[in-house]
């Protein structure tokens, strides 16, 4: 694999992360560092792993996988997208506690549905017998720097008064979107 073929390639797999990250900034207003960093370190190191686990799976499995990945990465999205809607419905109601989704399950289930493409990449990569831990790298950098500019972008947009007043159920209106879009590409609807 070329250097602009690993570039495309980690480029591609982070959209995902850079999309979901700008609708989580958008609801966080004004991320912290620590929330940048959490979200950054975590979406670069799944896209890292997701990989390397593919690859060490191979091809035989991924037969298996194949078949339901989009369904998981979507009922991922759809979960935590709700959450966001619901949340943002209630953004004006200072009793309602509000959730972070650079902690806990939400975190942990952002990172498997931005990542699953690259379990994925990483069967190709073991199938064209690629050696996987310098695209590992790569595409967990990459992702990383997308997330970290994506929840800038996104918190630039959410503490915009105008557009941050229903700005969290829009993110969250994107995350569901995007998982229609995953399953629209693996020809569901």
């Amino acid at each position: 694999m070329g250097a602009l073929q690993l570039l495309a390639t980690a480029v591609a797999l982070a959209l995902d992360a850079l999309a979901v990250a700008i609708a989580t900034g958008i609801g966080l207003r004004a991320a912290s560092f620590r929330q940048t960093f959490r979200l950054s370190f975590h979406f670069g190191l799944f896209q890292a792993l997701m990989p390397v686990a593919g690859w060490f799976l191979g091809h035989s499995v991924y037969s298996l996988i194949e078949r339901f990945d989009h369904w998981v990465a979507f009922l991922l999205l759809l979960i935590v997208g709700g959450k966001m809607i619901l949340e943002g419905a209630v953004r004006g109601d200072p009793s309602v506690p509000r959730g972070d989704p650079t902690r806990g399950g939400a975190l942990v289930m952002l990172s498997i549905a931005t990542s699953i493409d690259a379990l994925a990449v990483g069967f190709s990569l073991a199938m064209l017998r690629v050696p996987i831990w310098w695209p590992a790298l790569v595409i967990g950098i990459t992702a990383l720097v997308f997330t970290a500019a994506g929840m800038h972008v996104g918190g630039r947009l959410g503490s915009n008064s105008h557009a941050g007043r229903y700005a969290e159920s829009l993110g969250g209106a994107v995350l569901i979107v995007i998982g229609c879009v995953i399953l629209h590409e693996h020809g569901v609807f």
